[in-house]
């Protein structure tokens, strides 16, 4: 566990400028509008160890897919999350000499993320012969106008006189760190100095996949009013200069003005028309105002999802934190769009959406945001449902595949475990169309595309499968189930498990869906049969001594002793071993059968949870950020409460005291929504199915209270647990809920303790 911030309820704050962690504090303060973000890298520069970072949503390039022989069925390419040009960029210098706090002599450094409004501010003392200057930042990117960016930068002469450079930039120049043959993306087209702006393409690409086109224009202002400074181009760049003087005791602030857009939205003849007409928007207001109305967007969505944690200002911090940056990558108003598990923080994990959204974000999403945003993200799965057919294709099977990684559909993960074997994903995303309709009530979506891709998923289900002659039973081999620490293995019980249950769900709703839907996706009688036939004998590892569900066919035949037994100095595992010795150990990245047990948990008796649980759990290494939320809400179930306290903390906390020492590569954005399930299905034991809304509360015992609002069917609820548990409906029609296993009788301004 590494801190570099300070613990405050809505601040993630530092006095120390940690260069050894830099790249780490970068990830962190993070900022970013749903549409673009950008690292927490420093205006000025830095010449230390570093990742600059600036990334826009939906622009990708297919880089092409590196292995040393080839298999058919690999993706062609591999689809990159690339560092696109940047906004940030404005060197200062003083007296002649350039800031880096690489290198130069500074004081009083201070740099606070703001929670409330996504807001990044630092400070410091730049201290130079005979000089002395404060400089103060604050910049966000704009929730009103999503190509925008705010950028202030204010320096106040503390001792002597200052000649004060700035050099605010465009830069194209950029680079990718994690790339597998050229670093660089971009292509420059245009610099036009009198517009204030810069062109740029991605490079071509021989898959068909679109160019990018970017065009980005600034504007810097003083007191609000525009000014043209020195302006200078050259391929791929713009600079432009303003210089002052002060004398000790006085001051200067520089806006930049920032507005970025790109051929998705516009195309790229009409971009600098359309960039002009924002920035005028931009340059009508002041920073101020500008401010007030991005904050207007951030009351109302805490209105709706802000967690007060009392007793505990660590648990409070983190929960606000993964909302915050949750928020800031997705909040549903591009339905093109999808949450990649670094959202806009890093380049790792290259592809816009991985499983982790229906299985972790769908959830929270559903209690927290409009019943829309959730709509689109199982709309934006329907929409790509081609490509899981293509994907299904290129397999050599029927039906539908979704990706593990893509940002169109198509599968583009070049590692074969995955790409070929970690089918498991299907599953998640026909279970996020099951919890959208069971916590809205609304059919609309599953009776229509939502039951073609259910259908789809089914066919895929049902080809991949084979009989067994042996056994009489159907099975599932050569896959990779939620524990990635284990591949190409026979019988996942989780997998074998969501496929039956995938099956039985689509013949639920296909009896259920609308008339010209089901016509048109002609399943017959025949498939139909099958799929009962798998749902009747598919075939589940299992051990009657032990009392547990097996994770694969040959688990229990491992070296099998608890991750304790792991020298610390080797933890995590990924970071110290062999992938051969990390596959042929019993340690489990993440839940795998816990998952299953989580999904359909009132599938399962408490006794069947618990010996999973305390047989499992031990062996848990842990090291994928998706995997303490699970645990977290079994152990709060089983009434394991230290136990789901501990993985709480690891799961609010998993970047802000970076557990898995690789933060620094960005955040995991896809699992900050395990703090919130944490507490709400957790510690509040929240379920929705079954057509009822129920709760088992608890409370950690070194918290004094917390409470929480959800969204449900048109209603919204606060709930407030502390020595005993108070709900009430704070707008919305009456609802019958189940507290403890007793029924309750809400009315709106009513609470019940």
């Amino acid at each position: 566990m590494k801190r570099l911030f300070e613990i405050d309820p809505w601040l993630v704050a530092t006095h120390q400028l940690d260069k050894a962690d830099r790249r780490l504090q970068e990830s962190i303060t993070a900022v970013g509008n749903g549409y673009m973000g950008v690292r927490g890298n420093f205006e000025e520069g830095y010449s230390g160890d570093s990742l600059q970072g600036t990334y826009l949503g939906g622009v990708w390039f297919p880089d092409k897919t590196r292995v040393g022989w080839w298999k058919i069925g690999y993706p062609e390419y591999f689809g990159k999350v690339i560092n696109a040009p940047s906004f940030l960029d404005i060197g200062i210098t003083v007296n002649g000499q350039r800031i880096d706090l690489a290198t130069s002599q500074y004081r009083d450094f201070y740099l606070a993320l703001d929670l409330h409004q996504g807001l990044l501010k630092r400070q410091f003392v730049y201290i130079g012969d005979d000089v002395e200057v404060r400089f103060e930042f604050s910049r966000f990117l704009s929730q009103v106008i999503k190509e925008a960016a705010l950028i202030t930068v204010k320096a106040t002469v503390l001792r002597g006189h200052a000649t004060i450079v700035f050099d605010a930039r465009l830069n194209g120049r950029v680079t990718n760190e994690d790339s597998n043959y050229d670093e660089r993306f971009w292509v420059p087209l245009d610099e036009d100095a009198a517009a204030k702006s810069m062109q740029l393409q991605t490079k071509p690409n021989p898959y068909g996949v679109p160019q990018f086109t970017v065009l980005l224009k600034q504007q810097l202002r003083v007191k609000d009013q525009p000014v043209d400074g020195q302006l200078t181009t050259k391929s791929g760049r713009l600079n432009e200069q303003v210089a002052v003087q002060l004398d000790a005791g006085q001051n200067f602030q520089l806006e930049k003005d920032a507005i970025v857009v790109t051929s998705r939205d516009v195309a790229p003849d009409d971009q600098a028309a359309v960039a002009a007409q924002l920035m005028k928007q931009v340059t009508g207001q002041s920073f101020s105002a500008h401010l007030a109305d991005h904050t207007a967007i951030w009351d109302q969505r805490w209105a709706k999802s802000d967690v007060v944690i009392e007793g505990d200002p660590a648990a409070q911090q983190g929960i606000r934190f993964n909302i915050a940056q949750l928020f800031m990558t997705y909040y549903g108003e591009d339905k093109r769009l999808n949450i990649g598990p670094k959202g806009f923080t890093g380049e790792k994990y290259g592809g816009a959406t991985y499983w982790d959204t229906e299985a972790f974000i769908v959830p929270m999403y559903l209690a927290v945001t409009p019943p829309e945003v959730t709509r689109a993200l199982l709309q934006y799965r329907h929409d790509q449902l081609p490509g899981a057919y293509h994907n299904a294709r290129q397999q050599g099977l029927a039906g539908a595949l979704y990706p593990m990684v893509t940002f169109n559909g198509i599968e583009c993960h070049n590692e074969w475990e995955i790409t070929f074997e970690e089918i498991h994903r299907n599953a998640a995303i026909a279970f996020a169309i099951y919890q959208y309709t069971a916590y809205t009530g609304d059919e609309s979506y599953v009776n229509h595309d939502g039951l073609e891709v259910l259908v789809g998923i089914a066919r895929f289900w049902a080809d991949r499968v084979h009989f067994s002659q042996r056994t009489q039973q159907y099975m599932i081999h050569g896959v990779t189930g939620p524990n990635e620490y284990e591949n190409n293995v026979n019988n996942n019980w989780y997998t074998n498990t969501m496929a039956v249950w995938e099956l039985q769900y689509t013949l639920e709703r296909l009896a259920k869906g609308d008339t010209e839907i089901v016509a048109a996706l002609a399943v017959t009688d025949e498939e139909k049969q099958h799929w009962q036939a798998i749902i009747a004998h598919m075939y589940y590892p299992t051990d009657d001594q032990l009392g547990i569900f097996v994770q694969q066919d040959n688990f229990l035949d491992k070296d099998l002793r608890p991750a304790s037994t792991i020298p610390v100095d080797q933890r995590p595992i990924n970071q110290h071993w062999s992938w051969d010795r990390i596959l042929r150990s019993p340690f489990i990245k993440q839940a795998d059968v816990l998952q299953g047990l989580y999904f359909l948990n009132d599938h399962f008796t408490k006794a069947e949870k618990e010996r999973n649980f305390d047989f499992y759990e031990p062996l848990t290494v842990h090291e994928s950020s998706l995997s303490p939320s699970i645990h977290a809400i079994l152990a709060a179930e089983l009434g394991k409460m230290d136990k789901a306290t501990d993985l709480y903390a690891r799961t609010a906390r998993l970047d802000l005291d970076d557990y898995n020492h690789d933060t620094q590569d960005g955040l995991h954005i896809t699992s900050m929504s395990g703090s919130w399930l944490a507490i709400v299905q957790g510690f509040a034991g929240m379920r929705y199915d079954h057509d009822q809304l129920r709760f088992h509360p608890q409370l950690p015992k070194n918290w004094q209270r917390y409470q929480f609002k959800l969204n449900y069917r048109g209603r919204l609820l606060a709930v407030d647990v502390g020595k005993q548990a108070k709900i009430s409906i704070l707008a919305g029609p009456a609802l019958d809920i189940v507290v403890d296993d007793k029924p309750l009788h809400l009315e709106v301004g009513e609470t019940h303790a």
